[in-house]
């Protein structure tokens, strides 16, 4: 799932107010508590700004010649 500002704003929206259950796009997740809620948050939020590769390391070697 492509996560949105929208859904990191609603993820935000129900740890302000105390609220489990969180509306996502097309589904509704209900966490079991506010430290679920901030995993959650801390994923989308770093997907977010993470970008789209993922986040992973590239490592690459050169062993000379042509």
């Amino acid at each position: 799932m492509a996560w949105t500002q929208a859904d990191l704003d609603a993820i935000n929206t129900a740890i302000a107010t105390g609220a489990k259950r969180v509306r996502f796009q097309t589904h509704e997740v209900e966490y079991q508590s506010v430290t679920d809620l901030l995993r959650a948050r801390d994923i989308i939020k770093g997907e977010l700004e993470g970008g789209a590769n993922g986040g992973g390391a590239i490592f690459s070697e050169y062993h000379g010649g042509y």
